[in-house]
């Protein structure tokens, strides 16, 4: 199915979750903030929030300094 993520189009699996979705990107574990649809996706969901067709999300890297 396709989804876009940071205004581009990627395809992924059916069964695609969140969690699933940063490990494919090599962003898991990494301080980011993920919204899909205009909807903050806590860290506590992203096992369980599940992608649909058409998704779009907005991946964001936390970024620190002083």
């Amino acid at each position: 199915m396709e989804i876009y993520i940071n205004g581009e189009a990627h395809q992924v699996s059916e069964d695609t979750t969140v969690a699933r979705l940063l490990e494919q990107l090599h962003l898991t574990g990494r301080r980011i903030a993920v919204e899909i649809n205009h909807e903050i996706i806590g860290r506590d969901r992203h096992t369980a929030h599940g992608l649909a067709s058409g998704d779009r999300i907005e991946i964001v890297h936390a970024i620190g300094g002083g």
